[in-house]
C-alpha cells in the first residue's frame, strides 16, 4: 500500500517533487545494479517525458515506480566520451577521451576505474551485453568477457574471442534463412538484412548501397523483429540475470537503438503514421545568429528541412524506441520473476540525443537541446520514493558517485556530485548546474544550463565559435539567441556574465587545463578572433 507524502509547493520551486512513497527499505539486502542504456535517445522520446505521439509504456513504469530526471544533460554530446564520463565519474579533461577514434587510440589514468570495476573489485559478479564504446581496459574485470564493437582488431587484454557486431552477424546466420534484397530493398553497408528505405535514404532508388553512411540511411528492415539487434542483446541480458540471480551483481545492457542506421521492423515501422506526426517548431530556423550557422552545407542538407522528410525520420525514430521499450518490458518482467525487483536499483540512460530535424538538422555533435538532453530513470523499491520528477539540472558526471552511493558502496574520487539527496528530498537543488563539452575549434565548447538559462561559450580565449545565451523558459526551441550577433545583446550581459562564472566555477572544481583561457575570453564578442589553438594527434585539443 503506498503513503502519500506531501511537500510543500517551496519544493517544486526548488527543483523535486514527490507524490509517494513505498513503504519499507532495500537497504536490507545487497543492492544490485541493472543500467540499461540506449545510444541517441532525445530526452523527450518517451510519453512519461510529455511527448503526445510516442507509446512507451514500460519506460513510463520505471518513471511511476521511481524518479524521472527532466533536466538531465550529456556531458558530451558524441559516443564514447559521453559513455566514458558515465563510467569512470571524470570529464573528458581528466580521463583523455575527446572522440569515437579515442576509443581504440587512449588509455585511461590507471587510477580511474569504472563503478563496474568498482563494484567487481568488491564481491561482485557482473555482466555486459551490447554496444562497448569506451576504451577496452574498463571491461577487463567482468565476470564473463565482454565483446569489443566491431573490427576484427582484438583489444589489448581481451578474452572475447569476437566482436559484438561480428557475433550478432552469426547469430543472424544461424537463426534466419539468408535472402536476397527483393526490388527496391538494399543491403546496408555491414548490414545483415536487406531493408526497404524511404526518400531519405542517400541511397535511394539505387542499386547498392554497400558504401552507404548509417548516418543517412533509413527505411524498413525486413528481417523478422524477434531476431533484431535489440531483440539479440535485450535476450542476451535476460540470460545473464539467470546466471546472475545469486548477487549481488551489476549487469550492463547497452541497446543500439534509436542510432544510425534508422531501420526497424515491422510491426514497428508502421506503428506511428508519419502524417499524424508534428514537425519541430525550429525546422525552418535559418540559423543567422546561431553557433552553428555553417554546421551542414552539404548538398543533403535541404533534405532535413522537407517536413514530410523529418515526419517520415521521426516514425522511424519512434518505432526503435517502442522496440526497445517492448524489450524493457521484458527484461523487467523477468526481474520480478526472479524475485530481484526489490533489491535492484535499476537506471535507464542515453549517451546523447537526436536533433530529429530541429533547426534543419539531424545526428548530433551539437549543445542544442535535441543533441544534448537525454533521459535518466532512476528506481529502487523502498529507497527511491515513487512517482519522483527531479526538475534540478544534472549531468552524466553525476551518476557514478550516485550509483555507487545507493549501492552503499564507499565513495571514491568523482568530478560529480551525488544525486541522491536530491532525490529524496535533503537537498533543495538550487545552485546545481549541468555542462557539457566537446573539443571543436569553429564551434562551442562548452555548454552550461541552471535549468532555465543556457549558455554555448568557446573553449579558450581564441576560440572562432559564436557564443549564444537561450532563455529556455520564454524560448524552449532555442531560436532566439540572445548575445552573438543580436543588436540588443547588451541588455543580456550581466545574465551571460552569471553563466560563465557558473562554468568557470565547474572548471575550476574538475581542475581544467582550460580554465584561465575560458575566463580570459570576452563575454561578449562577435569579433573574429585570432586563429583557434591547434588539435594534438587529432584527438586532444592543445591545453
Amino acid at each position: 500500500m503506498k503513503s502519500s507524502l506531501v511537500w510543500p509547493a517551496a519544493a517544486l520551486l526548488f527543483g523535486v517533487y514527490f507524490a509517494a512513497v513505498i513503504p519499507g527499505s532495500s537497504a536490507e539486502k545487497p543492492i544490485n545494479l541493472l543500467f540499461i542504456m540506449t545510444d541517441q535517445q532525445r530526452w523527450d522520446a518517451m510519453s512519461c517525458a510529455g511527448n503526445p505521439v510516442i507509446k512507451t509504456p514500460n519506460l513510463d513504469r520505471l518513471a511511476e515506480e521511481g524518479a524521472r530526471f527532466a533536466k538531465f544533460y550529456s556531458s558530451c554530446p558524441v559516443c564514447t566520451p559521453a559513455r566514458t564520463v558515465i563510467l569512470t565519474g571524470h570529464a573528458l579533461e581528466s580521463n583523455h577521451v575527446w572522440s569515437n577514434t579515442n576509443v581504440t587510440t587512449s588509455e585511461l589514468p590507471a587510477e580511474l576505474l569504472s563503478f563496474d570495476q568498482v563494484l567487481l573489485r568488491n564481491g561482485y559478479k557482473g555482466e555486459y551485453y551490447g554496444k562497448w564504446h569506451v576504451p577496452y581496459q574498463l571491461a577487463l574485470d567482468y565476470t564473463r568477457p565482454v565483446r569489443w564493437l566491431n573490427g576484427k582488431n582484438k583489444p589489448p587484454g581481451s578474452k572475447a574471442d569476437i566482436s559484438d557486431s561480428d557475433a550478432y552477424r552469426e547469430y543472424v546466420r544461424k537463426n534466419v534463412p539468408a535472402r536476397d534484397p527483393k526490388p527496391g530493398q538494399l543491403v546496408q553497408k555491414n548490414g545483415v538484412w536487406p531493408y526497404t528505405p524511404i526518400p531519405l535514404d542517400e541511397n535511394y532508388g539505387k542499386a547498392d548501397a554497400s558504401k552507404a553512411s548509417q548516418a543517412e540511411a533509413y527505411g524498413r528492415l525486413e528481417i523478422p523483429p524477434e531476431h533484431s539487434s535489440t531483440a539479440y542483446t535485450a535476450k542476451e541480458g535476460i540470460e545473464a540475470l539467470e546466471r546472475l540471480k545469486d548477487g549481488p551483481f551489476t549487469l550492463t545492457i547497452s541497446l543500439d537503438p534509436p542510432h544510425p542506421p534508422m531501420m526497424v521492423s515491422e510491426p514497428f515501422y508502421s506503428m506511428y503514421p508519419p502524417e499524424k506526426i508534428p514537425v519541430p517548431a525550429s525546422l525552418a530556423d535559418p540559423r543567422t545568429n546561431s553557433p552553428y550557422a555553417d554546421r551542414t552545407k552539404g548538398p543533403r542538407d535541404a533534405l532535413y528541412r522537407d517536413p514530410q522528410n523529418i515526419r517520415q525520420m521521426t516514425s522511424i525514430y519512434y518505432g526503435m524506441i517502442s522496440e526497445v521499450d517492448l524489450w524493457v518490458g521484458k527484461i523487467l518482467q523477468r526481474l520480478d520473476e526472479l524475485g530481484l525487483a526489490q533489491n535492484t536499483l535499476v537506471v535507464f540512460t542515453s549517451d546523447h540525443g537526436e536533433e530529429l530535424g530541429e533547426h534543419g538538422m539531424h545526428g548530433k555533435f551539437v549543445f542544442y537541446e535535441g543533441s544534448v538532453h537525454v533521459p535518466l530513470l532512476l528506481r529502487l523499491p523502498g529507497v527511491i520514493p515513487a512517482q519522483t520528477v527531479v526538475t534540478a539540472p544534472a549531468s552524466q558526471l553525476d551518476l557514478f558517485g550516485t550509483i555507487l552511493d545507493y549501492l552503499n558502496q564507499p565513495s571514491r574520487p568523482t568530478e560529480g556530485r551525488s544525486l541522491r539527496a536530491l532525490i529524496e528530498g535533503q537537498e533543495s537543488g538550487v545552485g546545481r548546474i549541468a555542462v557539457s563539452e566537446w573539443p571543436a575549434a569553429q564551434l562551442p565548447g562548452f555548454m552550461v544550463t541552471d535549468g532555465r538559462w543556457k549558455l554555448l561559450y568557446g573553449r579558450n580565449a581564441t576560440n572562432k565559435s559564436l557564443d549564444a545565451l537561450y532563455d529556455l523558459q520564454t524560448d524552449p526551441h532555442e531560436m532566439n539567441n540572445l548575445i552573438g550577433r543580436n543588436p540588443g545583446r547588451e541588455k543580456y550581459r550581466a545574465e551571460a556574465t552569471r553563466m560563465k562564472n557558473l562554468l568557470i566555477d565547474w572548471l575550476t572544481r574538475v581542475k581544467s587545463p582550460l580554465l584561465d583561457s575560458v575566463r580570459a575570453r570576452p563575454v561578449l564578442s562577435d569579433a573574429q578572433p585570432p586563429a583557434a589553438e591547434p588539435m594534438q594527434k587529432k584527438s586532444r585539443p592543445k591545453q
